[in-house]
């Protein structure tokens, strides 16, 4: 018995070693399918748009057919939000890593993420795929679900680090990374459409850099004001005081 089984495993092994090679072939096959698809679809919607680029062509320079082009993806529409989410990846690892790098005050990493989406706003991919034809093809209530799901967690964690690290006012985290949100989303909306995108986008960022400055100069205010106070027992905040530090006056 226990011959007959050490004779039976080293005939078996080798066999279940191509198996598994030849599954492990086929599935980086697919991928790499799929991806010439996403790719694909990516350059032909960002050239042409949505509804003048058929699946035809797209298979086309891809390379691949059209029976493999429906093994990955349903219809058009599932091929271009998996083209979306592409471009959103993309997007969103430019902007973490100009976040993250290099390391230092939150404050000045926060101005380098602003300045890095304001530049990505100006790529024609992200323009047209998921800025101008995304809440058509998709519905503007996906469309902003997928926005939220890949950047807000990005804004989120940039305005929490903010409050902890006493760069801005002790302000809600979740209300101002959704106010920042709805304002960033705005701001590529405007650069998108404009006749000088370049000109818009650095208007869009001055903007903004204005708003996190204006809760920064309270933060210091309010921060010398309990100074001013701390000597008088009792004494409360000078509004007007502090009024006056934040407006200049």
């Amino acid at each position: 018995m226990g011959s007959t089984y050490h004779g039976y495993v080293p005939s078996v092994c080798p066999k279940v070693v191509k198996v598994v090679t030849v599954r492990s072939r086929r599935a980086d096959y697919s991928e790499s399918t799929r991806q010439a698809l996403v790719d694909s679809a990516v350059e032909l919607f960002t050239k042409r748009g949505y509804s003048a680029t058929s699946l035809d062509t797209i298979a086309k320079r891809a390379r691949v057919t059209k029976g493999a082009l429906y093994h990955h993806f349903s219809g058009k529409q599932a091929l271009f939000e998996a083209a979306f989410d592409a471009v959103e990846r993309m997007i969103i690892a430019r902007l973490a890593e100009a976040v993250a790098e290099p390391p230092g005050a939150p404050w000045n990493q926060a101005l380098n993420g602003l300045r890095a989406y304001v530049d990505v706003c100006l790529d024609p991919s992200y323009q047209r795929i998921a800025i101008h034809e995304a809440p058509v093809v998709m519905g503007w209530e996906r469309w902003r679900e997928s926005e939220e799901h890949f950047s807000f967690g990005l804004i989120r964690a940039v305005v929490e680090s903010l409050v902890e690290a006493g760069e801005i006012d002790d302000v809600p985290v979740e209300v101002t990374a959704r106010i920042l949100f709805g304002a960033l989303s705005s701001g590529a909306s405007i650069i998108a459409s404009a006749e000088d995108p370049k000109k818009a986008s650095t208007e869009v960022y001055s903007t903004v850099v204005r708003v996190l400055e204006g809760l920064r100069m309270v933060h210091a205010s309010r921060v010398a004001a309990q100074a001013d106070n701390a000597d008088e027992p009792g004494a409360g905040v000078d509004l007007g005081k502090l009024l006056r530090r934040v407006t200049g006056g």
